[in-house]
Order: structure tokens, then C-alpha cells, then sequence
């Protein structure tokens, strides 16, 4: 690998630990702090811009990985776990890239769920329909590359993706019954993207420090857990008699 693309890693890597460390910060305000007020919805658009930043640099990191997995994970080559190009292609190219579209299109979706409240037909925006396509694309080709490494780990993650764009695709082309609908959807997406930054961290934090774990169900799980408990709570509570809507 050329220095420049080398070059051009170490950087991508550095950006993405930057902005992904603001989000995984800048998401507990709007979780544990007072819904509707101005510091909820500052930390919020605080939040989906590290999101979307942290996607599209790790969308590069991915890339840069696929163009020459050796070369951008030398501390892998003598490990058993991730002893070939393609098992580190896998795991940080192609998972990489789906876990990275994952969060774009969440933490997007999140967004324009509380940009278009007064006008719902606006989240069938082309450029949120070609995400929900992105996200098939990359979730299919994430569980195909996972059944070829024998890596159940991939087949499982990609089953969120295509999760995530069914219940959106249901959100976008359902009329919302109440106001407290779209909220629900935009916790869902938001805490979602917030799921999808912590499992990278945690996962390929983990390969730098202590590979044999990296790959561990259980690993994956904290994330995944905390989050749809949290998601389940914050929806019940959104969907209470006694809660009001606050306006957002």
C-alpha cells in the first residue's frame, strides 16, 4: 500500500475516533435530560452531526481496508483469529461499510422524523428512500459475506439493517395517528444510531487491544441491549395517557 492511502487511514482513523467519541458523549443529554427544551435539541443536532460524520469517515476507513486489508491492520497478520485478507476484509471492510451506512441512515431518518412533523410526506425524500436502498444493499451483502467466512457474527448484525429499513419504510408510508408516533420513531432511529456507534467502538476498539474477544457474542450484545432497553422505556413513556407532547 502506497503511503499517501496509508496516509490517508492513520487520518480517517483519528477523525472517526473524534467523532464518534463527541456522539457517544452527546447522546446521554437528549436520553436522561429534559425531552423538548433547547439543550435537548442542542445536543441532539450536536449528536446526528457526529453521526453522520463518523459514517462517512468510517464509510473512508472502510474502503481504505478493502483496497488493502494487510497493510491497514498489520497487528492482525500473526493473529489465528484474523490470519488472512479475507477474514480482515470482512470484518473491518464489509462489516465497516454496513455498520457505517446503519448509522447514517439512522441517525438521517431520527432527524427529518422531527424536521417533518408538520409535513410527513417530506420523509419520502428521494435521498431517504436511496438510503433505505443502501441499506438493503450493504446489509445483504454483509450476511452473504459472513456465510462465506462461516462468521455468524456478520450474518446476525446485517438482520438489524434490514429491520431498521422496514420499520422506516412503515413509518414514511403510514400516516401518523398522533404526534407521539413520530417521536416514537425518532427515539427508535436516534438511540438506534447510538446502538450502531457504541457496537463499533466496543467491537473494533476490542481488536486493537485484545483481539480474541473482538468476535464475542457477548461483546456485540452490551450495546445492542442497553440500547433497545432503553428504547423500549423511552417509548412507553412517550405513549403514557399522562405524558403531553412537548413541542419540538
Amino acid at each position: 500500500m502506497s503511503l499517501s492511502t496509508h496516509g490517508i487511514f492513520e487520518t480517517l482513523v483519528i477523525i472517526h475516533i473524534i467523532t464518534g467519541t463527541v456522539g457517544l458523549i452527546s447522546v446521554w443529554i437528549p436520553i436522561a435530560g429534559k425531552k423538548g427544551g433547547g439543550l435537548h435539541r442542542q445536543a441532539g443536532t450536536i449528536f446526528v452531526i457526529s453521526m453522520l460524520t463518523t459514517g462517512l469517515v468510517a464509510t473512508g476507513i472502510a474502503i481504505t481496508t478493502l483496497a488493502d486489508p494487510v497493510a491497514t491492520h498489520p497487528h492482525l497478520s500473526n493473529h489465528e483469529l484474523f490470519a488472512n485478507s479475507q477474514m480482515i476484509a470482512g470484518i473491518f471492510g464489509w462489516m465497516m461499510l454496513y455498520l457505517a451506512t446503519l448509522t447514517i441512515n439512522l441517525a438521517w431518518h431520527g432527524w427529518l422524523c422531527m424536521k417533518n412533523k408538520r409535513d410527513h410526506h417530506k420523509n419520502a425524500a428521494w435521498h431517504n428512500l436511496v438510503m433505505q436502498f443502501v441499506l438493503v444493499a450493504t446489509s445483504a451483502n454483509c450476511f452473504l459475506r459472513g456465510v462465506e467466512l462461516a462468521q455468524p457474527m456478520m450474518m446476525g448484525i446485517a438482520l438489524v439493517g434490514f429491520a431498521t429499513v422496514g420499520t422506516n419504510l412503515w413509518f414514511i408510508y403510514r400516516q401518523p395517528t398522533s404526534p407521539k408516533t413520530r417521536i416514537k420513531e425518532h427515539i427508535k432511529s436516534l438511540v438506534g444510531a447510538g446502538i450502531s456507534v457504541y457496537t463499533a467502538f466496543f467491537a473494533f476498539g476490542a481488536v486493537r487491544f485484545v483481539p480474541e474477544i473482538a468476535l464475542t457474542p457477548g461483546l456485540w450484545a452490551i450495546p445492542l441491549v442497553t440500547g433497545l432497553v432503553l428504547i423500549i422505556y423511552h417509548q412507553r413513556a412517550v405513549m403514557s395517557p399522562s405524558r403531553s407532547v412537548q413541542p419540538t
